[in-house]
């Protein structure tokens, strides 16, 4: 058996969706782990902390700790910019976040939100988020979701409310001729949608 990682918060995580006019596509999602990163900066560049995401403890309670740091390893990622095409291979969305351990819900709420409930792009990157973290179910608070807490305390479920501004931004594409672009970014951050 192996022991779990315990949390370590991130705040220096970014990403980025981009179409540009000949239909080429990107996301992508970047970090350098914490603010300002190791704290050093080479040649006008902050040089990342990326051993941060490697467990801060190499065995927990004598077990190893899958994540520990260990030559030739990469650190565990939750990065998980998507580009999602359809059956004739037309590319139809754009997504990405940054938010650390917490990306792979807030990418996959945005594609589930625009994919398969067709919800436009700003409603799909303003939706409340839920995610399981370790050992708790987080609701985000000041949302309609937070409600949810006492009845998933009464089925045993620890719970934590809090703050959880996701940083997605996304594209859907539509086919036509010219193709519809509808852009949107999470409200409750800094980010912002452009056209040219």
């Amino acid at each position: 058996p192996r022991a779990t990682q315990p949390p370590q918060p991130e705040a220096g995580t970014a990403h980025l969706s981009v179409l540009d006019s000949r239909g080429n596509a990107v996301t992508m999602t970047t970090t350098v782990e914490g603010n300002f990163g190791a704290h050093i900066g080479v040649g006008g560049f902050v040089l990342n902390n990326q051993l941060t995401d490697f467990s801060f403890r190499p065995e927990i309670d004598g077990f190893p700790v899958a994540n520990r740091v260990a030559g030739g390893k990469r650190p565990r990622s939750s990065m998980s910019p998507a580009l999602v095409f359809d059956a004739q291979g037309r590319l139809v969305a754009i997504t990405g976040s940054p938010g650390g351990a917490r990306i792979i819900g807030y990418v996959a709420q945005s594609l589930v939100a625009l994919l398969d409930w067709g919800m436009e792009p700003a409603l799909a990157a303003g939706l409340p988020h839920v995610g399981p973290m370790n050992n708790a179910v987080e609701l985000e608070a000041g949302t309609a979701v937070a409600s949810l807490a006492a009845l998933l305390q009464e089925r045993g479920l620890p719970v934590v409310t809090m703050a959880m501004p996701s940083g997605l931004n996304l594209i859907r594409i539509q086919p036509g001729n010219p193709p519809v672009l509808n852009g949107a970014a999470d409200p409750r951050r800094e980010g912002l949608v452009v056209a040219e």
